[in-house]
């Protein structure tokens, strides 16, 4: 049984779309997704794409076949895994050329209040990076999306809050004050300044979440640095260790149609932590 009485994330948590390509680097999304899903009494979908192109599918018509089934095995082995859980679990396949319209579509169709991913997939791995499919779905989704690395377990007895004082931080500040409160989490308020002379800043940005937080009697930390912005979120949650790391999709640097803003896309593509992406 779980630690936590509600459902620790949202109040509310209805539905879940897991995003899974059977490598082991969703093996960290699908065992939390499974967790939360029976802790929030949740319905949990299932999702895998096969990536092809028209290229692939006239060379190997064979080899495509041979990863659609190998897919619809992998969902249902999850399937199980979630039915022993005593959770209702719907397993979704697709096939097509770009997998995170599927994705973004089912979370839509559905009405999920959440994504949950792995930080890599079969494409291969980027040092700085995240997963093209990952940080795509966080890009065009409008729902909130839970990155789970491959060893990571999801814990709320510290969790750690990014913020830049910009809109998306601001928002995100509010649901780990939310998440904190509900869990009874430590809340650790981090600022970074690159430059000494946006040291003032920052400790704006901090007492104002600080403030929030104390307000709804949740024990808080405020942590203030000087560095690059991804390292130092990185290290700081290593150094505390937090169990989920909360960080607004955008920041100060403005918004990319494709992608994410670049602190938020290197801090998921390093941590060892779950990240939550709030989305307006």
């Amino acid at each position: 049984m779980s630690a936590y009485q509600a459902c620790p994330i949202m109040a509310r948590l209805e539905k879940l779309l897991l995003s899974t390509d059977g490598s082991e680097y969703c093996e960290g999304a699908v065992r939390e997704s499974i967790a939360l899903a029976k802790t929030c009494g949740s319905k949990l979908y299932v999702i895998s794409v096969v990536e092809t192109n028209p290229e692939l599918m006239a060379l190997a018509p064979g080899l495509v076949e041979k990863i659609e089934r190998e897919t619809r095995e992998h969902l249902e082995s999850v399937k199980e895994m979630a039915s022993k859980e005593g959770v209702d679990c719907e397993i979704i396949a697709h096939i097509g050329e770009e997998p995170h319209e599927y994705i973004v579509d089912e979370a839509r169709k559905n009405r999920v209040g959440m994504i949950i991913m792995g930080r890599h997939g079969r494409t291969g791995l980027k040092r700085v990076m995240m997963g093209s499919v990952t940080a795509k779905v966080i890009g065009y989704t409008l729902c909130r999306v839970l990155v789970v690395p491959k060893d990571a377990k999801l814990t709320y007895e510290k969790i750690l809050i990014a913020t830049d004082g910009s809109m998306h931080s601001d928002f995100a500040s509010q649901e780990a004050i939310d998440i904190a409160k509900r869990c009874g989490s430590t809340l650790f308020v981090l600022s970074v300044a690159k430059k000494d002379e946006n040291l003032p800043m920052a400790k704006e940005c901090v007492d104002t979440v600080k403030k929030a937080a104390e307000k709804e009697g949740i024990k808080v930390e405020t942590l203030i640095r000087t560095g690059v912005p991804h390292e130092v979120i990185v290290n700081t949650a290593a150094q505390e260790d937090v169990g989920l790391i909360v960080v607004g999709s955008h920041g100060r640097t403005g918004i990319s149609k494709l992608l994410m803003g670049s602190v938020t896309e290197r801090v998921i593509g390093h941590t060892k932590c779950a990240v939550l992406v709030w989305k307006l």
